[in-house]
């Protein structure tokens, strides 16, 4: 018996047509013969379906192609196209007078954590006191508390040449001035812990605010400020160089216009006055 195949019928392609169009698979799935063995090899022995021990994955009644997106068998689904825990982060609380992270505004948080704002440090506070206000509030302070307490105390221990070297005259001169700081002191300290402005700062349009939020100085903050202010002076001839450069400070310190006294507080001085806010003199 002859081994040749058959040819082909009329109006059939050859087998080996290099233009033959490839057959569609079925519909209804994989065509039969055709799902691979587990070594690659073809599946030619597969089970029909009415064969004993149904249930073969091959022939015409194989199972349709998992849906996409469908993680491989005993395999991880990919990481990509996963959203990131969390979402976007909420916007940040500024502090009341409207900075935020966002501005760079000081009022956002602690800028003593780290550095200034990322634009304008000044940003989201109140305009800066002028420093020639502060000035005048300072002298206006000076004549509240003064002058009262050099008259008291003159009544007390007697007149009071402050230009002279005697020795009875000299201990009269520290009485006074030692009573008439610690008045000073308590003074400022009240003032600024319960209000954040003393009487010159009232009458000037200032007021002394905590540098991370803005708010008032209430307790230990308001009497470091004081103290680092009044106390030094005690100490003859160093209290008062000291004193000088800690009023001074402000003069050169940027941005916030600080003294000595105002960054051992944390503290800054800025207006009351409402309106857009101007560089400092």
């Amino acid at each position: 018996m002859s081994t040749d195949q058959p040819r082909p019928g009329p109006g059939e392609p050859p087998e080996n047509d290099p233009f033959q169009k490839p057959q569609e698979p079925p519909a209804g799935g994989a065509p039969r013969n055709s799902a691979p063995r587990e070594n690659g090899s073809p599946h030619n022995n597969a089970p029909h379906s009415g064969d004993s021990g149904g249930g073969g994955t091959g022939g015409e009644g194989g199972a349709p192609p998992p849906p996409e997106g469908t993680p491989p068998p005993g395999g991880t689904p990919p990481s990509w196209g996963t959203p990131p825990p969390g979402g976007p982060p909420p916007p940040g609380a500024g502090g009341p007078y409207g900075g935020g992270p966002a501005g760079g505004g000081p009022y956002a948080g602690d800028p003593y954590g780290g550095q200034y704002g990322v634009a304008d440090p000044l940003a989201g506070m109140p305009p800066l006191a002028n420093r020639g206000r502060r000035l005048v509030a300072r002298i206006i302070d000076a004549i509240i508390v003064g002058v009262p307490v050099w008259l008291i105390m003159t009544a007390i221990v007697g007149g009071v040449d402050f230009f002279s070297t005697d020795g009875e005259m000299a201990g009269r001169q520290s009485t006074i001035s030692g009573v008439t700081l610690l008045v000073y002191l308590i003074y400022e300290g009240l003032m600024l812990s319960s209000r954040g402005q003393t009487v010159g700062k009232m009458a000037m349009k200032i007021r002394v605010a905590m540098l991370a939020d803005g708010s008032i100085p209430h307790g230990q903050p308001g009497w470091v400020r004081a103290a680092v202010y009044s106390l030094p002076e005690i100490v003859p001839c160093c209290g008062f160089i000291f004193w000088l450069i800690n009023v001074l400070w402000c003069t050169w310190d940027k941005p916030y216009q600080q003294c000595l006294h105002d960054k051992a507080a944390k503290t800054v001085v800025v207006s009351t006055e409402t309106g857009p806010r101007t560089g400092s003199a």
